[in-house]
């Protein structure tokens, strides 16, 4: 059995700040998409998100990576659908069962503007701290990009 090295103490408070801090902004720029014209919910903002990240990924296969019951996926997809956000690619000739999922033009356009302005929110944000601040900021990306790797 492989024992697990002892994390520093300091460590420990470093990742337990830098958590509570990273969940902080998040939420802050997820609240920005709340006021998005087309009223949709958040679940069906991930779900464009996630469609347009991997176009073409199928219902049943989308229901997984959400943990979301087959039913109520194809559910949310029926409402994204009849929004004109999403559509059914051609069925795949090898399964003909399985259908990709697709950004319309209109969902396209909706995640860029949802986008958009959570990056503006944010930009805005960075554009208020002093230039030490914002130079903190861009080194830590470095290091919270190595952590990610």
């Amino acid at each position: 059995m492989i024992k697990a090295t002892p994390v520093p103490k300091d460590a420990i408070v470093l990742a337990d700040d830098l958590r509570a801090a990273l969940v902080h902004v998040f939420r802050r720029i997820r609240h920005e998409g709340d006021n998005d014209p087309s009223g949709l919910s958040l679940q069906h903002r991930l779900l464009l998100s996630t469609i347009g990240q991997t176009p073409g990924i199928g219902v049943a296969e989308l229901a997984r990576q959400e943990k979301l019951r087959g039913p109520t996926m194809s559910a949310h997809i029926k409402t994204l659908e009849t929004a004109g956000l999403v559509r059914r690619d051609t069925p795949n000739p090898e399964d003909r069962r399985r259908v990709g999922l697709l950004l319309t033009k209109q969902g396209e356009a909706l995640l860029d503007d949802i986008r958009s302005r959570r990056r503006d929110w944010l930009a805005r944000r960075l554009a208020q701290l002093q230039p030490e601040g914002a130079q903190a900021l861009r080194t830590a990306i470095q290091y919270l990009n190595e952590i990610g790797e």
